[in-house]
């Protein structure tokens, strides 16, 4: 898509080059930006320019960078223990994006763009991942990836705020994880992606998105039983309704995936301790 209103196009290589002008907006993969007129936009800011490591791997866990791509990211996987990487394969084909999108789409566009197929969103809020958020005049404020998104294309993020990256805790990089997607065609976008993952502790969580128009955590101290989970699931009363899925489908197909992820977390061997086995 040809954005005709677009008249400037600044690559800040400082955060102090970060703010945004009336009329510009924040640029990362644009593979939506750039799908559909934006009416208003008259500047684009580039934040390729800034040059953040895509993975950093440190004591606390793996940072992932806004600008970091789905391509980038699935790379890592060899990486990481077998479980964590085989969901960040699975979230990273949910987005079903050809070549030049998967390796022009941004894990903090997807976040940020807050659609409820968003699978970026499943990852981090799957792992218990917070938001590193640049604030305004050079501070910044760390919040849960699952409480960002509000809903459909509503998140949290005030005016001038940047999401930096992706802070994965490494207590969460040893847990055993499952993943379930449904779509009403082969190469349909999401109608309901359930994604879950049980700690060497036993506490177990499941989320649900694409069938919600947010996230929906839900925490168990122990692993569910199919009748507390599916209890979770009908709870949930916010079934979203778009021609990607009716609302009785998706919470329906819903209630079938979380069972389908609850019994493989339930089949696995118990996850190795912290510090034993792989990592990342």
């Amino acid at each position: 898509m040809d954005l005709t209103s677009v008249r400037t196009v600044r690559v800040p290589h400082r955060r102090d080059e970060l703010g945004c002008a009336p009329g510009e907006v924040l640029l990362g993969g644009g593979t939506w930006l750039f799908s559909e007129p934006q009416p208003g936009v008259t500047g684009l800011v580039d934040l390729a320019g800034l040059g953040w490591p895509p993975l950093t791997v440190t004591g606390a866990g793996l940072s992932i960078a806004g600008t970091c791509t789905l391509a980038e990211l699935g790379a890592a996987t060899p990486g990481l223990p077998a479980p964590v990487a085989a969901l960040v394969g699975a979230c990273c084909d949910a987005l079903l994006g050809s070549f030049t999108v998967r390796h022009a789409a941004t894990v903090g566009g997807n976040v940020c763009l807050a659609l409820p197929a968003g699978p970026m969103i499943a990852l981090a809020a799957t792992l218990d991942a917070d938001a590193l958020v640049w604030t305004p005049g050079g501070g910044e404020r760390t919040e849960p990836v699952a409480d960002l998104v509000l809903g459909v294309r509503r998140t949290a993020l005030r005016p001038g705020e940047v999401l930096r990256s992706v802070e994965v805790p490494r207590a969460v990089l040893d847990a055993r994880t499952a993943a379930r997607r449904i779509a009403l065609s082969p190469l349909g976008r999401s109608g309901a992606f359930v994604t879950g993952r049980v700690d060497a502790t036993g506490r177990t969580v499941v989320v649900v998105t694409a069938s919600t128009p947010r996230p929906h955590v839900l925490r168990f101290d122990a692993p569910p039983g199919p009748g507390e989970l599916a209890g979770a699931v009908h709870a949930i009363d916010d079934w979203y309704d778009d021609p990607h899925g009716a609302p009785d489908w998706r919470h329906a197909m819903t209630v079938l995936l979380a069972e389908e992820v609850r019994a493989e977390l339930a089949a696995a061997p118990p996850p190795a301790p912290a510090g034993r086995g792989g990592g990342a």
